[in-house]
Protein backbone atom coordinates (compact mmCIF):
# COMPACT_ATOMS: atom_id res chain seq x y z
CA UNK A 1 0.00 0.00 0.00
CA UNK A 2 1.08 3.65 -0.94
CA UNK A 3 1.86 5.97 1.90
CA UNK A 4 2.88 8.80 -0.28
CA UNK A 5 2.01 9.19 -4.04
CA UNK A 6 2.64 11.69 -6.73
CA UNK A 7 1.41 12.19 -10.26
CA UNK A 8 2.96 14.52 -12.95
CA UNK A 9 4.19 16.74 -10.04
CA UNK A 10 5.29 20.30 -11.39
CA UNK A 11 6.64 23.39 -9.59
CA UNK A 12 6.97 26.73 -11.36
CA UNK A 13 8.23 29.92 -9.79
CA UNK A 14 7.68 32.62 -12.58
CA UNK A 15 9.47 31.00 -15.89
CA UNK A 16 11.44 28.81 -13.91
CA UNK A 17 10.87 25.44 -13.31
CA UNK A 18 12.20 23.87 -10.26
CA UNK A 19 10.58 20.49 -11.15
CA UNK A 20 9.67 18.79 -13.89
CA UNK A 21 6.55 15.69 -14.13
CA UNK A 22 7.68 14.16 -10.64
CA UNK A 23 5.92 10.90 -10.33
CA UNK A 24 6.80 8.26 -7.57
CA UNK A 25 5.49 5.87 -4.95
CA UNK A 26 6.39 5.57 -1.41
CA UNK A 27 4.87 2.42 0.35
CA UNK A 28 4.40 1.92 4.23
CA UNK A 29 7.43 1.63 6.86
CA UNK A 30 10.27 1.88 4.11
CA UNK A 31 13.25 4.48 4.09
CA UNK A 32 13.36 6.07 0.72
CA UNK A 33 16.16 8.73 -0.07
CA UNK A 34 15.83 11.10 -2.63
CA UNK A 35 19.04 11.67 -3.94
CA UNK A 36 20.88 14.99 -5.81
CA UNK A 37 23.11 17.88 -5.75
CA UNK A 38 22.34 21.10 -4.49
CA UNK A 39 19.55 22.53 -6.13
CA UNK A 40 18.56 19.69 -7.86
CA UNK A 41 14.50 19.91 -6.67
CA UNK A 42 14.82 18.04 -3.45
CA UNK A 43 13.82 20.47 -1.22
CA UNK A 44 11.00 21.71 -3.67
CA UNK A 45 9.55 18.20 -3.82
CA UNK A 46 9.63 17.74 -0.41
CA UNK A 47 7.85 20.87 0.20
CA UNK A 48 5.02 20.15 -1.98
CA UNK A 49 4.19 16.94 -0.49
CA UNK A 50 4.38 18.71 2.84
CA UNK A 51 1.28 21.07 1.71
CA UNK A 52 4.06 24.41 2.52
CA UNK A 53 4.18 25.05 -1.03
CA UNK A 54 1.56 24.18 -4.02
CA UNK A 55 2.39 22.54 -6.96
CA UNK A 56 2.28 24.13 -10.45
CA UNK A 57 0.21 21.25 -11.05
CA UNK A 58 0.29 17.75 -10.91
CA UNK A 59 -1.20 15.45 -8.07
CA UNK A 60 -0.17 14.73 -4.27
CA UNK A 61 -1.18 12.41 -1.72
CA UNK A 62 0.02 11.31 2.03
CA UNK A 63 -1.92 8.94 3.36
CA UNK A 64 -4.41 9.32 0.65
CA UNK A 65 -4.40 13.25 1.67
CA UNK A 66 -4.12 16.18 -0.96
CA UNK A 67 -1.68 18.58 0.90
CA UNK A 68 -2.83 21.62 -1.00
CA UNK A 69 -6.34 21.10 0.31
CA UNK A 70 -6.24 19.64 3.48
CA UNK A 71 -2.55 21.07 4.82
CA UNK A 72 -3.67 20.47 8.26
CA UNK A 73 -5.11 17.28 8.58
CA UNK A 74 -1.47 16.52 6.78
CA UNK A 75 0.51 18.10 9.22
CA UNK A 76 -0.85 16.19 11.77
CA UNK A 77 0.19 12.76 9.91
CA UNK A 78 3.66 14.15 9.24
CA UNK A 79 6.86 15.00 10.85
CA UNK A 80 9.42 17.05 9.50
CA UNK A 81 13.11 17.43 10.37
CA UNK A 82 14.39 20.84 8.21
CA UNK A 83 17.68 21.01 6.85
CA UNK A 84 18.71 24.21 9.81
CA UNK A 85 16.66 22.46 12.64
CA UNK A 86 16.02 25.55 15.24
CA UNK A 87 15.39 25.39 19.38
CA UNK A 88 14.55 27.67 21.73
CA UNK A 89 18.33 28.05 23.09
CA UNK A 90 17.26 28.96 26.92
CA UNK A 91 15.38 25.92 27.37
CA UNK A 92 16.77 22.23 28.01
CA UNK A 93 16.24 19.86 25.44
CA UNK A 94 13.21 18.23 27.86
CA UNK A 95 11.48 21.51 27.73
CA UNK A 96 11.91 22.22 23.85
CA UNK A 97 10.28 18.68 23.30
CA UNK A 98 7.04 19.51 26.05
CA UNK A 99 6.85 22.89 23.83
CA UNK A 100 6.89 21.02 20.89
CA UNK A 101 3.99 18.29 22.42
CA UNK A 102 1.93 21.74 23.78
CA UNK A 103 1.86 22.76 19.61
CA UNK A 104 1.26 19.43 19.15
CA UNK A 105 -1.95 19.31 21.27
CA UNK A 106 -0.76 16.48 23.72
CA UNK A 107 -1.89 15.90 26.99
CA UNK A 108 0.72 16.88 29.53
CA UNK A 109 0.29 13.15 31.59
CA UNK A 110 0.92 11.81 27.81
CA UNK A 111 3.49 13.74 26.62
CA UNK A 112 5.65 13.04 29.68
CA UNK A 113 5.69 9.34 28.93
CA UNK A 114 6.52 10.08 25.13
CA UNK A 115 8.91 12.35 25.58
CA UNK A 116 10.79 10.36 28.25
CA UNK A 117 10.69 7.32 25.35
CA UNK A 118 11.73 9.36 22.57
CA UNK A 119 14.54 10.86 24.65
CA UNK A 120 15.74 7.27 25.67
CA UNK A 121 15.20 6.47 21.63
CA UNK A 122 17.41 8.95 20.32
CA UNK A 123 20.23 8.74 23.22
CA UNK A 124 19.61 11.87 25.03
CA UNK A 125 18.82 10.91 28.19
CA UNK A 126 22.05 11.78 30.29
CA UNK A 127 21.79 15.27 28.21
CA UNK A 128 18.13 16.22 28.37
CA UNK A 129 18.10 18.71 31.48
CA UNK A 130 21.18 20.70 29.54
CA UNK A 131 20.01 23.87 27.47
CA UNK A 132 20.17 23.20 23.60
CA UNK A 133 22.43 25.98 22.97
CA UNK A 134 24.75 23.64 25.19
CA UNK A 135 24.21 20.62 22.26
CA UNK A 136 26.49 19.83 19.11
CA UNK A 137 24.93 19.78 15.90
CA UNK A 138 24.48 16.05 16.24
CA UNK A 139 22.48 16.51 19.40
CA UNK A 140 20.17 18.90 18.12
CA UNK A 141 19.65 17.18 14.93
CA UNK A 142 18.98 13.74 17.39
CA UNK A 143 17.07 16.00 19.24
CA UNK A 144 14.87 17.39 16.22
CA UNK A 145 13.80 13.66 15.05
CA UNK A 146 12.52 13.71 18.73
CA UNK A 147 10.49 16.36 17.94
CA UNK A 148 9.54 15.43 14.64
CA UNK A 149 8.18 12.33 16.11
CA UNK A 150 6.60 13.38 19.40
CA UNK A 151 3.20 13.48 17.74
CA UNK A 152 3.46 9.66 16.02
CA UNK A 153 3.17 10.38 12.68
CA UNK A 154 2.97 8.04 9.83
CA UNK A 155 5.29 10.21 7.40
CA UNK A 156 8.87 11.48 8.53
CA UNK A 157 10.56 13.62 6.23
CA UNK A 158 14.04 14.53 6.89
CA UNK A 159 16.23 17.65 5.05
CA UNK A 160 19.96 16.84 4.66
CA UNK A 161 19.68 15.47 8.04
CA UNK A 162 23.58 14.56 8.42
CA UNK A 163 24.72 16.84 6.61
CA UNK A 164 27.90 18.76 8.32
CA UNK A 165 28.28 15.79 11.03
CA UNK A 166 31.32 14.56 11.95
CA UNK A 167 31.25 10.75 11.53
CA UNK A 168 30.34 9.67 15.11
CA UNK A 169 27.50 11.91 14.76
CA UNK A 170 26.30 10.99 11.03
CA UNK A 171 26.74 7.36 12.25
CA UNK A 172 24.02 7.88 15.60
CA UNK A 173 21.62 10.32 12.82
CA UNK A 174 21.51 7.00 10.53
CA UNK A 175 21.58 4.63 13.06
CA UNK A 176 18.64 6.09 14.54
CA UNK A 177 17.05 6.17 11.16
CA UNK A 178 17.70 3.22 10.78
CA UNK A 179 15.95 1.95 13.49
CA UNK A 180 12.10 3.75 12.37
CA UNK A 181 12.52 0.62 9.32
CA UNK A 182 9.12 -1.10 9.35
CA UNK A 183 7.27 1.70 11.72
CA UNK A 184 6.32 4.76 9.94
CA UNK A 185 7.74 5.81 5.89
CA UNK A 186 10.62 8.01 5.80
CA UNK A 187 11.83 10.03 3.50
CA UNK A 188 15.34 11.57 3.55
CA UNK A 189 16.70 14.14 1.14
CA UNK A 190 20.87 14.37 0.80
CA UNK A 191 23.20 15.06 -1.62
CA UNK A 192 25.49 12.41 0.05
CA UNK A 193 25.34 8.98 -1.90
CA UNK A 194 26.63 6.88 1.39
CA UNK A 195 24.05 7.90 4.03
CA UNK A 196 21.58 6.71 1.14
CA UNK A 197 23.39 3.43 0.40
CA UNK A 198 23.48 2.86 4.53
CA UNK A 199 20.15 3.24 5.39
CA UNK A 200 17.38 3.57 2.60
CA UNK A 201 15.31 0.69 1.20
CA UNK A 202 14.27 2.95 -2.09
CA UNK A 203 16.88 5.72 -4.22
CA UNK A 204 14.82 8.48 -6.34
CA UNK A 205 17.83 9.99 -8.14
CA UNK A 206 16.51 14.24 -9.08
CA UNK A 207 18.66 16.11 -11.17
CA UNK A 208 17.80 19.38 -12.61
CA UNK A 209 14.29 18.78 -11.49
CA UNK A 210 13.40 15.77 -12.81
CA UNK A 211 13.34 11.96 -11.43
CA UNK A 212 15.88 10.18 -13.51
CA UNK A 213 15.08 7.16 -11.82
CA UNK A 214 13.25 5.62 -8.46
CA UNK A 215 13.95 2.52 -7.63
CA UNK A 216 14.92 -0.46 -4.68
CA UNK A 217 18.71 0.23 -3.62
CA UNK A 218 19.56 -3.26 -4.24
CA UNK A 219 18.27 -3.15 -8.03
CA UNK A 220 20.81 0.17 -8.58
CA UNK A 221 23.62 -1.41 -6.88
CA UNK A 222 23.49 -4.74 -8.67
CA UNK A 223 23.13 -2.70 -12.00
CA UNK A 224 25.57 0.58 -11.69
CA UNK A 225 28.23 0.00 -9.09
CA UNK A 226 31.52 -0.28 -9.88
CA UNK A 227 33.91 -2.35 -7.59
CA UNK A 228 36.30 -0.42 -6.25
CA UNK A 229 38.88 -2.92 -5.74
CA UNK A 230 39.72 -6.94 -6.35
CA UNK A 231 40.33 -9.37 -4.39
CA UNK A 232 42.98 -12.60 -6.00
CA UNK A 233 43.36 -15.88 -4.91
CA UNK A 234 40.21 -15.51 -2.26
CA UNK A 235 37.65 -17.99 -1.85
CA UNK A 236 34.31 -16.46 -4.04
CA UNK A 237 31.67 -18.27 -2.28
CA UNK A 238 33.31 -16.71 1.45
CA UNK A 239 33.56 -13.31 -0.30
CA UNK A 240 30.21 -13.68 -1.88
CA UNK A 241 28.44 -13.89 1.43
CA UNK A 242 30.82 -11.12 2.83
CA UNK A 243 29.75 -8.75 0.26
CA UNK A 244 25.83 -10.27 0.75
CA UNK A 245 26.15 -9.27 4.39
CA UNK A 246 27.90 -5.41 3.59
CA UNK A 247 24.64 -4.59 1.52
CA UNK A 248 22.06 -5.46 3.88
CA UNK A 249 20.46 -2.75 6.16
CA UNK A 250 22.71 -2.66 9.33
CA UNK A 251 20.18 -3.22 11.77
CA UNK A 252 19.66 -6.04 9.66
CA UNK A 253 22.90 -7.63 10.44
Amino acid sequence: MATLETTGLTKRFGGITALYDVSCAISAGEIVGFLGPNGAGKTTTVLMLLGLTEPTKGVVRVVGLDPTREPLAVKRVVGYLPDNVGFYPGLTGRENLRYTAKLNGIPRSEAEARIDELLHEVRLEDAADKRADQYSRGMRQRLGIAAALIHRPEVLFLDEPASALDPAGRKEVLDLIGNLRGRISVVMSTHILADVERVCDVVGIIAKGRMLVQSPREQLLEHYAIPAFEVEGADHAALALWVQDLRRPEKSR
